[in-house]
């Protein structure tokens, strides 16, 4: 699979273990802070139609917002 957008915020756990789990998976991923950059955050809003994190953007274009890393294995078809 081609690299995603993991968007996230410092601190926050969910996005702790979506990272964490990614990795383990090999997933090839580009994390974005949203609350160091503002032009971020308001794209992840956009995306998603909310302001919580995780927010991941597969390349095909498929999002899944506010999640637990439980649910990316079906998300991602694992």
């Amino acid at each position: 699979m081609k690299s995603m957008k993991l968007y996230i915020k410092s601190g926050c756990p969910w996005c702790d273990m979506a990272e964490s789990w990614l990795r383990n998976q090999g997933h090839a991923y580009t994390a974005i802070d949203v609350l160091t950059d503002a032009n971020a955050f308001a794209e992840m809003k956009k995306l998603s139609g909310q302001s919580k994190a995780p927010v991941l953007v597969t390349s095909d274009g498929r999002i899944l917002s506010d999640f637990g890393p439980e649910e990316l294995p079906k998300f991602l078809g694992k």
